[in-house]
């Protein structure tokens, strides 16, 4: 009897040996498995960057994302949010361009729609002109044609206090703006996290979609005699063409700002959204926005 219990112990012994020894080994498998399937935080040249899950809004990325900063014409998309968001919104009412909104432009050296003075152009032509060539002869028509007011600046000052009030709906505590378009006069700042929040929001407005994934487009205007003319405008945001399931969503740039951008793309049924600002130059924000969108996707 004693010879039995020994050689039963002896096998369970080494029943228990191989079975720890094979819970080891297939821990370090597992292991080394999820320690690869986790790819290196990657290092960007932006200054801030922020990412994160558009249908669920877990961060997956993050660089100084709650630090102040000015943003260029990533400001335009608060612009084409609030005009989106009047009550009874008619995208085909017209707006007769004034000369103001041009002398505007030749006055700040600003990136253009090429709008012509006494043209007809649409709501919807002018949020076209607004997010492709990032006119901002179009932002100042849609700010004076959505602001209240008896004057042009009372007009546009109204209009820049409800970007300031939708910012604050969204629960933006480092948001402000003083301009419609970005040039603004010191205090128009935002954050990467901030920023891709407002995107996010915006996103889901159909309209907003239609406009911010569009390449180029031709717009048939009504020209001041009553003749018409086509005006051709191509989107500043090339990630559109070089980023695999993009949908948009804006650049910006200036003295200040540097190179930004807020970007958004759809894989696999997963969207994810971003923003990167005071990156290095259009190029390295590009590289930038590639590298932080790979990695989200990925985790």
């Amino acid at each position: 009897m004693k010879i039995g219990i020994k050689g039963i112990s002896r096998a369970s012994a080494t029943a228990t040996v191989a079975l720890t020894a094979g819970a080891v080994l297939a821990g370090s498998v597992f292991a080394a498995t999820a320690q690869a399937a986790t790819p290196p935080t990657p290092t960007i040249a932006a200054k801030g960057g922020y990412v994160m899950n558009n249908g669920t809004a877990k961060t997956l990325f993050t660089k100084a994302a709650d630090t102040r900063r000015s943003t260029g014409s990533t400001t335009k998309i608060m612009t084409a949010k609030v005009v989106l968001a009047q009550k009874n919104l008619n995208l085909d009412s017209k707006v007769t361009i004034q000369k103001a909104y041009s002398d505007y432009i030749v006055d700040k050296g600003a990136s253009s729609a090429h709008l012509i003075v006494g043209d007809k152009v649409t709501v919807r032509q002018l949020l076209y002109g607004l997010m492709l060539p990032s006119g901002c002869d179009a932002a100042y028509a849609l700010a004076d044609k959505f602001g209240t007011g008896t004057s042009r600046s009372a007009r546009v000052k109204s209009f820049i206090g409800k970007m300031n009030a939708s910012a604050k709906s969204l629960g933006l505590k480092n948001t402000h703006f003083d301009s419609f378009d970005g040039i603004g006069n010191g205090s128009n700042y935002s954050t990467p996290r901030d920023l891709t929040k407002i995107a996010s929001s915006a996103m889901k407005n159909s309209t907003f979609r239609s406009v911010v994934k569009t390449k180029s487009t031709k717009q048939k205007v009504t020209t001041k005699s009553g003749g018409y003319r086509y005006m051709s405008w191509s989107n500043t945001n090339t990630m559109l063409s070089s980023y695999s399931g993009a949908i948009g969503v804006k650049t910006g740039s200036g003295p200040t700002a540097k190179y930004c951008l807020v970007f958004a793309a759809t894989r696999n049924g997963k969207t994810v959204i971003g923003t990167v600002l005071a990156s290095t130059s259009a190029t390295t924000r590009t590289a930038d926005m590639k590298k932080i969108m790979d990695y989200s996707f990925k985790k």
